[in-house]
């Protein structure tokens, strides 16, 4: 998928060209953070401009999917669902996306009274923003596939378990400790959506006799 391919090769070659340096957490030190977006403008445009084309296929995904459970018969709101959720969540991203280009500027990285925001801002979206709204996206395509029989049971009964996880990490919002389920989440949201991408039908099979 090429959402995934795009999301990792961001994390990948910002670390790279940060000399190993890992993208700073809006929970650490202002001085450390502060620091980061000075020295390495450059990997923060990376980041910043490969999550912003990550969202352009998260959006195609989305209306395919939704395109395909109407193929599929779905009348309730699962198509809907999936098409609201991964829309919106294409949108956080790419806002996230730019808010982190912003932070690559020389005149914004060298001003820490405006890093630390625009750090809590760029976080927000692409975080609990971005993940909670994935979470439908994937609620929206496993339930009708369960009800359906549209997937093998067993995945859409994990769909719906990644779902759920996703849709606890607007617990971030209230406790910074929460903040581990947004990469657990975002990562088995990612896996799964490939995963149904492949094994839900482009056609119906109608039964015969």
């Amino acid at each position: 998928m090429v959402l995934t391919a795009l999301f990792l090769a961001g994390l990948v070659l910002s670390t790279v060209l940060a000399d190993g340096a890992a993208f700073p957490s809006p929970f650490g030190a202002t001085a450390g953070t502060a620091a980061y977006f000075r020295d390495h403008t450059d990997a923060t445009r990376v980041s910043g401009a490969l999550q912003f084309a990550a969202s352009v296929p998260l959006a195609l995904y989305a209306a395919t999917a939704s395109a395909r459970l109407h193929r599929l018969g779905v009348r309730a709101p699962g198509a809907t669902i999936a098409l609201a959720g991964g829309a919106l969540a294409s949108a956080f991203l790419a806002c996230s996306g730019l808010v982190t280009w912003v932070l690559s500027r020389p005149e914004v990285a060298e001003r820490p009274e405006l890093v630390r925001p625009l750090q809590y801002l760029a976080f927000g979206l692409g975080g609990p923003a971005h993940v909670v709204l994935l979470g439908l996206l994937v609620a929206g395509i496993a339930v009708p596939g369960l009800l359906a029989g549209l997937l093998p049971r067993a995945l859409a009964v994990a769909g719906l378990a990644v779902a759920a996880v996703a849709e606890l990490s607007t617990l971030v919002l209230l406790a910074d400790g929460a903040a581990l389920l947004l990469p657990v989440a975002r990562f088995t949201a990612l896996a799964w959506l490939i995963a149904a991408g492949f094994l839900l039908p482009r056609r119906r099979v109608r039964a015969e006799g």
